[in-house]
């Protein structure tokens, strides 16, 4: 293959351009403090400025030592601003003025820094990310251990773990990373010099930070990140280009597999080959549609070479294509491979010369890359022998007994059809077994079938008839034209069937993905969830499938499988194995290298690096390993469940959550109410006592009476608390119990009215009963606890003075009471939410109460079927009506027991 200059990718030049248009950023990267980058800083900037370029000083600490100070003088820069935290001044880099000042190029010292609280940024890299943003070009320093992806890894070499740390993303988008290093010898003789830290920080640091083994760690990941800069950077200029490549600029290594045993040889001595050149290494199978594996043992091996390279540490990468040599060339020159390490074919010469060499074809295109032919015979994996019998399927005999049938008919109806056919015509014909046994039954028999075409049409309508003697020379070109067109028409049809199988294949796991998503997304239950994934497992594996998941004793139990009940397979064998996946949350279990002689797979549910439980398979033929692609399609299955398992397990927590928070609202309404609506009654009447117990003979009747009318309304008063909450209680328990008889609405309104005499005192009271109401099925007590409710909600909603109307009316099946203030009215918004628990409107005089009236009155009235709704009222005011329904035919009526009561007062 020849280097050739392709198009250039747009995507990059677009980002290209993009990244024209902002800030340009130069990172000077070190290993630890002390190394220079601050020094290298102000001597790259010292040079731009002497190119002409407008450098600023935004922030630089010079931590006193006298070469860096010295090259501090020359450079302008914007003074820092001062800022108060906790009463004491400190100075911070000013980002506006740099914003004002718009230079070309700003030096911003310690990157990683975070930002005295007051500052428009709480990061010193957000300062930076927004000069870039303003077309401003910033030179910056960082050490190595401040990188975020890094932290854990800092944290593990050093045991100190690093607070301030700065995202990946800035120092993948700069557009310069300059690596400073200097050996470990001179970074400690620095140390000791205080030319990094004053003496007593100096000594603590090399006892712990600044050990040697440390340094040399962090210069690795120092080298190593830049390094994969550098082949990024490279990456991205032959893409912008459209160079094809590969440019030898650093090693990488392409293992050519396939389903042969031999591949095991070529993926080791591509991993000792990378190991030795501590350079990436791939491993690449090209799936064709002559390629395909058809039998069993086939497909077990190449699941085995390919977990093999998955196991050694190798990128696996399967591609599909019609050209396995054109596939990997042009993957190799994608991924800049400089070395590929293939096997030698152990195929016979004259395949080769039939089909091609596929080494010779690499070998020729490969310009620019190292091939290495690995010789070698296939052997039997090392750890494993080969099995004394094997599941094989039987070939079968039938499409070789239908492909000549086929050809029988054809011969007859050539036969009934000669006297009207021409030979070109009766040739045609034969092709028809050909292309049917191509379509239906493979190669073979259709290669087959063109043979006994050719002999037939030669035997039964060539002259002579009935014998292969051929007279004519021509029909020799004929025949051999015949069956060439025959093999190529066969060889077509196959490979199409063959991609359409796999096309086929390829749908059926993206349909069963998205069938299961889809029906886990709508479960709302754990044990939904698990039922539906164990069954889309078995039934793609055709199979059995069972899912692991802790008890309350935090022991592993099959909390579903599929078939149900679980099969013999799942003893003590199996469940601990299913336990050491639980807790090491790693594939175990039959076709992989740890704990290979459990019956079934297991695959952990992992969701946020936490265990979720384990998902078991056992396919239905013992000997068989699952193909690469079922492995993914059950990783991908047990992703998807462990994300459903966790969406139900937050839903839960967070419906919890609210439960809670309901719990702790309702806890802090009822101890407001106690605190404030018992204590007033109480004050009041303990009060009242001590006054009639200390006052003796002092106090007149009047007075004396007074202060018991007084404890007379704060006890009533605390009464109805007390019986509100109650209610209350009733109604959320589910605990109310009706008492229903024929009650007569006029004489509970009187109750009610001589109740609250002294509530409604001074009040103008408008009551209109039309004759005729009739009689009402309710609970007389609970009717009249609403009528209370609702007049105490008027009395304290209006002024006093104020006129309340009690209005009855029949409509229709119904009963309605209407009770009405001429208060200041509610919102719109309100009117359904006053009937809330603990919902208090906004007024401007002070009302006492919990909240609670209105949502018993509610409750009760939903206990009789009825309905209650508020509604502002003509002129000013509120009315709240309630309603009971008239559903069976009163009694006759009788004369009120309980008295009447006034029209008018």
């Amino acid at each position: 293959m020849e280097k050739e200059i392709s198009r250039p990718d747009p995507d990059d030049l677009l980002a290209e351009i993009k990244a024209g248009q902002r800030g340009r950023l130069t990172v000077f990267l070190g290993a630890a403090a002390g190394v220079g980058k601050t020094y290298a800083m102000l001597e790259a900037a010292h040079e731009r400025l002497a190119d002409g370029i407008d450098v600023v000083i935004g922030w630089v600490e010079t931590h006193g030592r006298p070469e860096t100070e010295a090259l501090v003088k020359g450079l302008p820069a914007i003074p820092p601003k001062q800022l108060v935290y906790r009463g004491k001044i400190f100075q911070e880099m000013d980002l506006d003025a740099l914003l004002k000042r718009r230079p070309q190029l700003v030096l911003v010292d310690e990157l990683a820094h975070t930002n005295i609280p007051g500052s428009r940024h709480s990061r010193r890299y957000q300062d930076v990310e927004e000069l870039l943003a303003a077309g401003i070009n910033v030179y910056t320093t960082l050490n190595i251990q401040h990188l975020e992806s890094l932290n854990d890894i800092v944290a593990q070499i050093t045991g100190v773990r690093v607070r301030e740390t700065v995202p990946d993303r800035l120092l993948e988008a700069a557009d310069q990373i300059q690596l400073i290093d200097v050996p470990p010898e001179e970074l400690i003789e620095r140390l000791k010099e205080g030319k990094v830290y004053v003496p007593h920080q100096a000594e603590r640091a090399l006892q712990k930070f600044f050990r040697p083994g440390n340094i040399n760690a962090l210069r690795e990941l120092a080298l190593r990140y830049t390094a994969r800069r550098v082949e990024g950077q490279l990456d991205h200029y032959m893409r912008l280009h459209g160079i094809v490549g590969p440019w030898p600029a650093g090693e990488r290594v392409m293992a050519c597999i396939s389903p042969s045993p031999f591949s095991a040889q070529v993926i080791r001595t591509a991993k000792r080959m990378a190991a030795g050149l501590k350079a990436e290494w791939l491993a690449v199978y090209v799936e064709t549609p002559e390629g395909l594996p058809t039998d069993e043992s086939r497909r077990d091996q190449l699941a085995r070479n390919l977990h093999l390279a998955e196991e050694l540490g190798a990128e696996v990468i399967t591609l599909t294509g019609n050209d396995v040599a054109q596939e990997l060339l042009a993957l190799a020159c994608r991924k800049n491979i400089t070395q590929i390490v293939i096997g030698k074919p152990l195929h016979p010469r004259w395949q080769e010369l039939w089909q091609g060499s596929l080494v010779d074809k690499i070998v020729r295109g490969s310009q620019g890359i190292s091939v290495h032919i690995i010789p070698g015979k296939p052997r039997p994996r090392e750890g494993h022998r080969a099995p004394k019998w094997r599941y094989r399927p039987q070939a079968s005999s039938w499409p070789y007994a239908g492909m000549l049938i086929a050809v029988l008919l054809v011969t007859v109806l050539n036969k009934a059809l000669q006297p009207v056919f021409d030979l070109t015509n009766i040739a045609l014909l034969y092709l028809l077994p050909v292309l049917f046994s191509a379509a239906r039954w493979g190669r073979k028999p259709s290669i087959l079938a063109a043979v006994l075409g050719v002999l037939a049409f030669d035997f039964f309508f060539v002259p002579p008839v009935l014998s292969f003697t051929i007279f004519d020379l021509r029909y020799l070109l004929s025949f051999g034209v015949f069956l060439v067109v025959a093999v190529i028409t066969s060889t077509m049809a196959t490979r199409l069937k063959a991609q359409a199988e796999n096309a086929r294949r390829r749908e059926t796991r993206t349909a069963a993905l998205y069938a299961l998503s889809r029906k886990i997304a709508a479960e709302t239950d754990i044990d939904g969830i698990l039922k539906t994934v164990v069954q889309a497992v078995a039934e793609t594996i055709n199979g059995e499938a069972v899912i692991f998941m802790p008890d309350a004793t935090g022991k592993l139990a099959a909390r579903a499988t599929a078939p149900s009940p679980p099969e013999k397979w799942l003893d003590s064998n199996e469940y601990a194995v299913a336990g050491w996946v639980f807790a090491n949350g790693q594939l175990a279990g039959r076709g992989t290298d740890t704990l290979a002689g459990a019956e079934g797979l297991y695959l952990p549910l992992k969701a946020e690096e936490k265990s979720l439980g384990v998902l078991g398979v056992k396919v239905s033929q013992p000997e068989r390993h699952l193909a690469p692609e079922q492995r993914r399609l059950l990783e991908a299955f047990a992703s998807l469940a462990a994300l459903a398992i966790l969406r139900v397990q937050l839903a839960a927590e967070a419906q919890q959550a609210r439960c809670l928070a309901a719990s702790e609202k309702l806890r802090t309404a009822l101890f407001n109410s106690i605190s404030h609506d018992l204590r007033t009654p109480l004050a009041s009447i303990t009060a009242a006592v001590t006054s009639l117990l200390e006052g003796g003979e002092v106090y007149q009747t009047e007075a004396r009476q007074a202060l018991l009318q007084t404890i007379k309304e704060g006890a009533a008063r605390m009464n109805r608390l007390v019986g509100n909450l109650l209610n209350m209680a009733r109604l959320e328990s589910g605990m109310l119990q009706l008492n229903q008889e024929w009650c007569d609405v006029e004489d509970i309104i009187g109750v009610v009215l001589r109740q609250m005499r002294e509530t409604l005192q001074n009040r103008p009271l408008k009551v209109e009963i039309p004759s005729g109401i009739p009689l009402v099925k309710m609970d007389f007590s609970l009717i009249e606890q609403v009528l209370v409710n609702l007049l105490d909600n008027a009395v304290k909603y209006s002024p006093p003075g104020s006129e309340i109307a009690i209005t009855v009316r029949q409509e229709e099946q119904e009963l309605q009471v209407a009770i009405a203030d001429r208060g200041t009215g509610i919102p719109p918004g309100d009117l359904e939410r006053v009937f809330d628990k603990f919902y208090r409107l906004h007024s401007p005089r002070h009302v006492s109460g919990t909240g609670l009236g209105l949502s018993i009155c509610k409750g009760i009235i939903d206990a009789h079927g009825g309905k209650i709704w508020a509604a502002p009222r003509a002129g000013g005011g509120s009315v709240f009506t309630f309603s009971l329904p008239l559903n069976e035919p009163p009694p006759t009526r009788v004369p009120s027991a309980r008295g009447g009561v006034e029209g008018d007062r």
